[in-house]
């Protein structure tokens, strides 16, 4: 029977397909003979199953023993769990794999540290889904790994922002006007709200026009960074407040041209500045456009103490400082104003002098030491 079935299945094999085959009759075969049992066979031998079986055990159980393989200590791990309580509860295998990514930039646990305590969510957000584009396209960008974790420190958030929406399109907009790309990295190290920030109107660019900066000159970076950075509100209201003193829209541009980073300071700062430069220290308001440092150094430290302190001097009799003296004497550093007109004096009066200094030093105005600072991590 057998030598008759092998034979039929010959010749159905020579045969060509056809629908008018005559099929072969089912009582030729026998469905014990063609029914095969599916078998799994493990490919791991006894050495690897032991080996697997303490990986497992190796295996971190909560994201405190995470943190600890990445060498953080005790004191790191609480000060984290400090600042987001919910990284107690992440998953342990993304926790893991940021990890790497960040340990793979150079990033250290010190550094870590400093990221998630100034940046609580930073562990717990999700990267985007083109992070690995995103790092290849800031290691190209940035030229080298050092200045890529330098930025990365400075705004942690350049990680999660939006590549495709919010980077790119951000980069070709300073390089739309005329910014070169090695002052562009520059400027996003010192100014990290570059990318989420900045936006150019038409009227932002006329303001950048009547700064009359070139794109060549050293100036031209802190000038149009700050234009794009800032709100178009801000700008007006700055403006506004320089000229409320006397100063012509002409004069407010070319002091912002020579010294950009005014437009950074607080309008409540250049008020009081303003104010005590005029009515303490007796100078036109237009002494600022040649010596903008006045606007910059603190008042309670500072302005008040030393121009007191040449009040007092001038009541002894000692001295009489004013006009370009006092300006001169503002630039200086505390010890070299204190050598210059301070300990030069007799010991008795330089005694008596120094203590009216001290006592007038750091007095803030009222209420000033009952403010409360809400803010904590990074100053954006």
């Amino acid at each position: 029977m057998k030598s008759s079935v092998k034979s039929l299945l010959s010749l159905r094999r020579l045969l060509p397909a056809s629908p008018n085959l005559f099929p072969l009759p089912k009582c030729l075969f026998q469905p014990k003979l063609f029914l095969f049992m599916p078998t799994t066979y493990s490919t791991i031998c006894l050495s690897q199953e032991e080996s697997v079986g303490e990986d497992d055990k190796d295996q971190p159980e909560d994201s405190g023993q995470v943190l600890k393989t990445l060498g953080c200590s005790d004191a790191d791990i609480k000060k984290i769990f400090t600042r987001v309580a919910s990284l107690k509860k992440v998953d342990i295998v993304q926790l893991q794999l940021k990890l790497k990514l960040l340990t793979g930039l150079g990033i250290t646990a010190p550094e870590l540290v400093k990221i998630v305590n100034d940046r609580p969510r930073f562990l717990t957000c999700r990267f985007n889904h083109c992070f690995d584009e995103q790092l290849e396209f800031f290691s190209r960008f940035f030229g080298s790994r050092e200045l890529l974790v330098k930025a990365i420190l400075r705004n942690p958030s350049l990680l999660t922002y939006d590549f495709c929406k919010k980077i790119k399109p951000t980069i070709e907009l300073y390089k739309g006007v005329g910014l070169r790309m090695e002052d562009l990295i520059q400027m996003l190290i010192s100014r990290p709200t570059l990318i989420s920030r900045s936006s150019f109107n038409e009227e932002k660019m006329e303001f950048l026009r009547k700064t009359g900066v070139p794109n060549n000159s050293l100036m031209y970076k802190y000038v149009v960074t700050l234009i794009g950075g800032s709100r178009l509100e801000t700008i007006r209201q700055k403006v506004a407040n320089l000229e409320k003193f006397g100063l012509s829209e002409d004069e407010v541009l070319g002091l912002f041209r020579r010294s950009p980073y005014v437009f950074t300071l607080s309008i409540d700062k250049v008020q009081r500045n303003m104010t005590f430069i005029l009515t303490q220290m007796k100078l036109p308001a237009k002494v600022v456009l040649d010596h903008p440092g006045l606007l910059y150094k603190n008042l309670e430290n500072v302005l008040k103490p030393r121009v007191l302190l040449a009040g007092k001097m001038h009541e002894m009799g000692l001295l009489k400082i004013i006009g370009p003296k006092i300006v001169s004497a503002m630039r200086m550093k505390e010890e070299r104003f204190l050598e210059v007109f301070v300990n030069r004096q007799p010991k008795d009066v330089a005694d008596e002098l120094m203590e009216y200094y001290k006592s007038v030093k750091g007095v803030r105005r009222l209420a000033e030491t009952s403010k409360k600072n809400l803010h904590h991590g990074f100053p954006f």
